[in-house]
């Protein structure tokens, strides 16, 4: 079997060419030239380019993959406000340029989607819940996600949504909040040792809810969803909300702190200008096909706090 991946550089594109080589695939990474190349598994073939170019579609047709896994995303969402049309270009574009390259090799294709999709509908949210996104972001994955659906009805092409809540690991980008909470914990952690004082983290709506599961088990449910034998669309979340405090009493419990009010500050210019107070997902439809999560949200934001304190210690 042979794999293209776009996005391959990022924290999904790293779980997920790992799984797919250790399954024998042959993998395809695309990586923007103007990228960092040194945080993908040895054994990737590299294609240099832009999911935005339809350049990339030829690309594709050469290398005639099996399946395609268009990951590529600008996925930060409170960002997107600031540069709504690079979110559109890379999300919506990106993903109709992958959808073309599908149907001239005749590859079955999975599409990245979001909970962010549903946005302002009230938790639980599943495969039926009306969309309602509150961000740029949410919209252009919309987009996306529509585009995905079309190509399969028009085309007969096996095209899937898999709609991830939020997940996470150590390979997660220091601009989320679970990894920016992990990375201050660990700079608490050290200046233990050190005797120094660490500025305030500053955050934004704590009393947001979110769905947190492990990027590992969420490629698992990608790969799963592309052997079904007829395409469709899923929603793969652990099915348990946390607000951001419940977070940080976790992350500061893992350094045996049980008070992190002291080491927090609320800057209101990190709200978004529409929040989503809550997304919960029901992975109801994912389990009947053999998906499930096994990492705790313990362990996984442990996880977390335990690699960026050996980052530091070395």
């Amino acid at each position: 079997m042979r794999a293209f991946i776009t996005g391959v550089t990022g924290q999904d594109g790293y779980y997920l060419s790992k799984l797919l080589l250790d399954k024998g695939y042959e993998v395809y990474g695309l990586v923007r030239r103007t990228a960092q190349a040194k945080d993908i598994p040895e054994g990737i073939n590299v294609v240099a380019g832009d999911v935005t170019d339809p350049n990339v579609i030829e690309e594709v047709v050469n290398i005639q993959p099996d399946e395609i896994y268009n990951l590529a995303a600008m996925s930060f969402v409170w960002e997107s406000f600031k540069i709504p049309k690079t979110t559109f270009d890379i999300n919506a574009l990106g993903a109709l340029n992958m959808l073309e390259a599908a149907v001239r090799c005749d590859a079955k294709l999975y599409q990245a989607s979001t909970s962010e999709l549903y946005g302002a509908s009230p938790p639980p949210q599943n495969e039926k819940t009306p969309f309602h996104p509150r961000s740029p972001y949410g919209v252009s994955k919309l987009a996306a996600y529509w585009l995905t659906v079309n190509y399969r009805e028009s085309y007969s092409l096996f095209a899937c949504n898999g709609i991830l809540f939020n997940h996470e690991s150590p390979k997660r980008g220091i601009e989320f909040v679970t990894q920016k909470v992990a990375d201050y914990v660990a700079m608490i952690n050290r200046s233990f040792t050190l005797h120094k004082n660490v500025p305030k983290l500053s955050l934004g709506n704590l009393d947001a809810i979110r769905d947190w599961g492990h990027a590992k088990d969420f490629v698992e449910g990608m790969w799963l969803i592309m052997q079904q034998e007829e395409p469709d669309d899923y929603v793969l979340a652990t099915g348990e909300g946390r607000t951001i405090r419940q977070l940080l009493d976790v992350a500061f419990a893992h350094i045996g702190i049980n008070d992190w009010t002291p080491y927090v500050e609320i800057d209101r210019e990190l709200y978004r200008p529409a929040e989503v107070e809550a997304l919960i997902g029901n992975a109801d439809k994912a389990h009947k096909i053999g998906w499930k999560p096994h990492y705790t949200f313990e362990k996984m934001i442990g996880e977390m706090i335990d690699a960026k304190i050996a980052s530091y210690s070395s």
